[in-house]
This record gives structure tokens, sequence and C-alpha cells, in this order.
């Protein structure tokens, strides 16, 4: 492996077609009006808008065909998560495809053939994993027992309030190992709701004490942590696709403004202090693209290797910091409009620091790029 790894970058026809038609469904269907109907709402999007999206075979496209999916692989769903955070579209797919991706890696054959169909066909699910609000830590505090009922609580679980399979890091006879635990088994009491920057998005903290666990839903064994590591860098690239198209809509949103203002006469868009900045968020929006779409090339439904684990820390370190940098000088450049709910710029730097925060943030990712590909 060279120093800066794996430099692969394809972009196949399928994702190509998956991006064009992502891109109309979701400018279509989710106008910023739309995104902001239904930022009170309690689940945060559009049940009739996910059913379309399901009849249209997103929710198996990173899924095997003998499991109802497509099987394009985790890398074909970049471009529809791109366009979905271009329309800033909050709905259950990252959450259930990493759940799908999860299951697909550490379940054995009558898990997987009995789970994946249903989240292939729309059913909600999600990932179980923080134990505090510290990420990095590798603790599990969730103890399923001898008796195979569970002690402990998550947090910050993604979609938790329309989940119907939660896929739950637990610690069982001392090791690493995953619960399937339907949502029909928790009482409403067990849901917290989480008050989060970014409300386009939805997460809550889930007790799942008391709760027991039927055998055929315990998955233990080596490829556990292995999965639990793979998935935390696929959740790290479907993070940084979604805010690498957070950031080219926050960038039109600037520049649609900085050509309307108007400020001692001239359009505001003409002046260098703000034209440099702006073309500084189109060259990094372009890296970030490069970024994902390089990560897409190399990883798997089999393990990821070093070369990928490069590609998916890097795309969510740059992709993070471009959005975190877009969102900061839109709400600069509309002044003090900026700084009001009401403008849209808002959205943008809230998601902004909501996607720093998820599976691991700049820093994070450059401690381990540093090793990685320094040694």
């Amino acid at each position: 492996m060279s120093l800066i790894g794996n430099t692969t970058l394809s972009f196949t026809e399928e994702q190509a077609m998956l991006l064009d038609v992502a891109r109309e469904f979701c400018r279509d269907k989710s106008p910023i009006t739309a995104v902001r109907a239904q930022l009170d709402s309690d689940c945060g999007f559009d049940q009739a808008l996910w059913d379309e999206m399901v009849s249209l075979g997103w929710a198996g496209i990173a899924l095997p065909q003998s499991c109802g999916g497509s099987g394009l692989g985790v890398g074909a769903l970049v471009p529809v998560v791109e366009a979905m955070g271009r329309a800033m579209l909050g709905t259950p797919l990252i959450s259930s495809a990493l759940a799908g991706q999860l299951l697909l890696r550490a379940g054995n054959a009558q898990q997987t053939e009995r789970l994946l169909p249903n989240i292939a066909s729309g059913v909600s699910a999600t990932l179980a994993l923080l134990d505090n609000g510290d990420w990095g830590d590798d603790g599990i505090g969730l103890i399923l027992d001898d008796e195979r009922v569970l002690r402990g609580m998550k947090k910050c679980v993604p979609d938790a309030s329309v989940a119907s399979i939660f896929v739950v890091s637990v610690s069982f006879k001392g090791s690493a190992a995953l619960a399937i635990v339907r949502a029909d088994q928790l009482v409403a009491a067990s849901l917290s709701a989480n008050t989060l920057i970014d409300q386009t998005k939805r997460a809550a903290n889930v007790d799942f004490s008391g709760i027991t666990v039927d055998e055929n839903n315990i998955i233990v064994g080596p490829a556990v942590a292995a999965a639990l590591r793979d998935v935390r860098l696929l959740g790290a690239l479907l993070v940084a696709a979604e805010a690498t198209g957070s950031a080219a809509a926050c960038l039109d949103t600037t520049v649609d403004y900085l050509k309307t203002r108007k400020q001692f006469g001239k359009l505001i868009g003409s002046y260098q202090a703000l034209k440099h900045p702006t073309v500084d968020i189109l060259t990094q929006v372009d890296s970030a693209r490069s970024f994902i779409y390089h990560a897409a090339t190399l990883v798997s439904d089999d393990a990821i290797d070093a070369d990928a684990e490069i590609a998916c820390r890097m795309a969510k370190a740059q992709a993070c910091q471009t959005l975190l940098y877009a969102g900061d000088r839109a709400v600069q450049f509309h002044g003090g409009m900026g700084f009001t709910y009401e403008c849209d710029a808002q959205l943008y730097i809230r998601r902004a620091q909501w996607s720093q925060q998820q599976f691991g943030d700049v820093q994070h990712h450059r401690k381990h790029l540093a090793t990685l590909l320094l040694g």
C-alpha cells in the first residue's frame, strides 16, 4: 500500500443512472418548503414519500438478490444518499441500510434469509450501538444475561420511533454480540426522544431492560466485532455522501443570494471578499465528491480492507469539514437574516453540526488516518 493508499475511482453506469433518478425524484418531491413542513412532525419525514422510495427499490439497493435486494452493493447507495442530502430529505434509508449491512456481515444464513427480505421491502430497521455520548468508546454497557434477558439502554438510536427492527450491540458471556429486537417488544416508556440540532433527523434513547431475546435472534462469534467495525466505516461513508449533497445545496443557496442581494448599489456577489470563499466551497465540494465515490469504488460486501478504510475515513473528514465551512459562510453572507431560523442557511449549518458527530468527527478520522498512512 502506498502512502496515499489505493487511488482507484470508478463511476459505474448503475451509479450514474441512480444519481440522475434520485436527483430528479428528490428535487421534485422534497423542495425546501416540504422539508420545513416536516420539521415539527413526529417522525421527521413523509411516510407516503418513503413508500415511493421503497417502490423504486432503494431500500434494497445494497442487499443481495437472494434476499430481495438489487444486488448492486453498498457503493451503489452513495449516489442516492448524496441526492437525499442535497434535498435535505430525511427518511430511515441510512439507518435501515446500515442495519441490513450489519446483519448481512454478521448473521447466519437463517437470520439473513428471515430478516433481510423485510428490510429490502421497506420495513424500517436501525442500529443501537451507543451506550454513552462518546463516539469511539468500545465499551458495551448493555448486557444480555445467561437467561437471554437484556439489562441496560442505548443512546441516540437513529429513527427509533419508526423502526420495526433494532439490531443492538450487547455484551453476552463476556464477548461482543448482537441482539435483534422487535419494536413490539418495547413499551412506550422505553423510548425517550432526543432533541437534535438538526430537526430533519430523529433519534431517541431506548431502554431495552427486561426484554427477552429469542435464541435465533442472537448473533455471536468473531464475525460480530469485524462486522461492527465495517458498519461504522460504512456509516461514515453514507453520512459523508449525505453531507456532500447538503454542501452542494448550501452552495446553490448562497450563490442565489449573492446574485440577488444588493448593497451600496451593487450585487454583493461582485465583491472579491465573497467571491473567493464561494469558490473555495465549490472546490471543496468537488473534492468531497471525489472522496465519496473513491470510497464507493473500494467498499464491497466483503470485509473492508485497509484501502477501503482509508477511503471511508478520508471521505468523512473532507465532507463534514466542507459542509461545516459552507454552512458557516452561508450564515455570514446572509448577514443578520442568516442567524434566524427562517433563513435556509440555518438548515445547512445545523446539518453540518449533526453530521460531524455521526460515526466520528474530523479529528477522530484524521487520528486514525495518521496511523494508517504514516504507520
